[in-house]
């Protein structure tokens, strides 16, 4: 590939993209950021760069095709709060006419559409990251006990319920009792609120949901939530083998052997 687009969000996700892309031989990276969510410190990294407010949906495109993006990928948070704060361009208003319902999924996946209609293909946000993407079995940090392992696959199956039903993707157990549900605010806060009942003694589960969009929707977990894990007494985590980016993964390990956490990939259906 001569070009990537890259549409960074905040957190290191888009550093490590940019970093595979290099590796894989990626040519050229011009990256679109957004005002009070990518991290400036991106900019030298690209081979172009352009900062955007949520909702310029217009330049976005015109950025990508001056500099002639075939294929772009979407990484990094988006705040959700944000997807109900747009200033639209004209092209955005168009784009939203068209929805059905207006969230998160609908949103991204209404961009996608426009982005194809000028020739550019959005790739699964796991690309150049496919080794970030554990197999089933002990990640990293302690092996899990009989008891945890028990607890895992519960808070495995209760996060696919709720995923199913398109709530959250987390949820935070002990000892077979579901403490703390993800839902708009975050996984971080669903950590800080479970890990406060589990009194040290909680398990936090991550999965995909049914016919997850990885274009735009890619569980993940990096040293963030484990430095959040081991400041709410979370002791383990446990994640969907294949579907979750484990992102600076030595980082991660050397963060989990420190704090005495847990990670364990479980296979999904």
């Amino acid at each position: 590939m001569e070009c990537l687009g890259l549409i960074a969000g905040n957190g290191t996700y888009p550093f490590a993209i940019i970093a595979g892309a290099r590796k894989s031989g990626v040519s050229r990276v011009v990256v679109a950021g957004f005002e009070n969510e990518t991290d400036p410190a991106i900019e030298p990294l690209a081979d172009a760069f352009v900062r955007l407010r949520v909702g310029q949906l217009g330049k976005l495109s015109g950025f990508f095709r001056d500099h002639r993006v075939a294929h772009a990928l979407m990484a990094g948070q988006k705040e959700t709060k944000n997807l109900f704060d747009l200033r639209p361009d004209m092209r955005t208003l168009l784009m939203l006419a068209k929805l059905k319902e207006r969230n998160a999924e609908s949103i991204f996946g209404g961009i996608a559409d426009e982005l194809a209609k000028d020739g550019i293909e959005l790739l699964p946000a796991t690309t150049f990251l496919e080794d970030q993407l554990p197999a089933a079995g002990h990640v990293c940090g302690p092996k899990l006990d009989r008891r945890q392992l028990d607890d895992a696959r519960f808070a495995f199956r209760m996060a696919k319920d709720t995923s199913r039903l398109d709530i959250g993707q987390s949820v935070v157990v002990r000892h077979g009792t579901v403490l703390a549900v993800e839902a708009f605010e975050g996984t971080n806060a669903c950590i800080k609120r479970g890990g406060e009942l589990g009194r040290g003694q909680a398990l936090l589960a991550k999965v995909s949901k049914p016919r997850q969009d990885f274009r735009f929707d890619v569980p993940v977990i990096g040293p963030q939530t484990i430095t959040t894990c081991a400041e709410s007494g979370v002791k383990a985590i446990v994640i969907e083998a294949g579907r979750t980016l484990v992102l600076e993964p030595a980082v991660v390990a050397d963060l989990c052997q420190g704090a005495g956490i847990s990670v364990f990939a479980l296979a999904g259906e």
